[in-house]
């Protein structure tokens, strides 16, 4: 089994580390490209590359400059403690995960990255924000997409032969991260579980800041229930939620949560 959770734009170099083990991202110096790029912009090319104010555009303006290598933990962080968003906040893994559940972690969970490509949960990475959906011209082409082509899913492919648990991928990433993915390519099935909320009419929806939480949260319970089969994956019940059969298909499970 491998779990694809988006990365986050929140994150965290602050709060003490829950666990010191850590490891090298393995596309490095792809990311090393893409870092080259970044640090030739200036804030007010960033602005509009992004999309941002342009106090966040000095930001990641001074984190391109400072970035450097070799990482190590005095000057980068690993994956799962640096992102701080709704999914990692639902995943809550420093106040939940023991060290047998990290190890597990860095088996199974695959963190999708605009700059990174592909990180394991204990990747070092060091400060940075380039959404997988910008359109950042490289010498491969017009935007992110076509910078990583065929490379995060040829490593996905890779790390589903030595994944404990179901020959399965579950997807818990954004469209706009899970669309760097060839599923295609994939020699394992794609299961995509949906988080609804009920609103007003007795109807339910998907509401974003709800469904992050959820995707993390089942990628947490994942983790530290060791999953074992496909099936077993309904029965996830967490942040008051249920499998709802009807609603269902083998590839896009649904869950439904009603109000309180």
């Amino acid at each position: 089994m491998l779990i694809v959770l988006s990365p986050a734009k929140s994150l965290d170099y602050e709060t003490r580390l829950a666990t010191r083990k850590s490891s090298e991202p393995r596309l490095l110096d792809r990311a090393a490209e893409l870092v080259k790029v970044m640090a030739e912009k200036t804030p007010a090319e960033i602005t509009k590359l992004m999309g941002v104010s342009e106090s966040l555009a000095l930001l990641n303006f001074e984190r391109f400059q400072d970035w450097e290598t070799p990482f190590t933990p005095a000057n980068a962080r690993a994956a799962i403690l640096a992102f701080s968003g709704d999914v990692y906040l639902g995943l809550d893994a420093p106040a939940t995960f023991s060290e047998r559940d990290y190890t597990h972690a860095q088996k199974t969970i695959r963190i999708l990255s605009g700059l990174y490509g592909v990180l394991r949960p204990l990747d070092l990475m060091q400060p940075y924000r380039l959404e997988m959906g910008t359109r950042l011209t490289t010498d491969a082409g017009r935007d992110l997409y076509t910078f990583w082509g065929d490379t995060i899913t040829d490593l996905l492919e890779a790390d589903l032969a030595g994944s404990p648990g179901p020959d399965v991928v579950v997807n818990l990433a954004s469209n706009e991260y899970f669309g760097a993915v060839r599923p295609e390519r994939l020699s394992r099935p794609v299961v995509s579980p949906a988080f609804l909320d009920a609103k007003a009419g007795g109807d339910y929806k998907i509401v974003a800041f709800f469904a992050k939480r959820a995707r993390g949260a089942m990628a947490g319970w994942l983790v530290r229930n060791r999953v074992s089969s496909r099936r077993a994956i309904n029965d996830f019940d967490g942040l008051g939620y249920r499998y709802a059969a009807e609603r269902s298909t083998p590839e896009r499970p649904v869950f439904l949560r009603d109000n309180d």
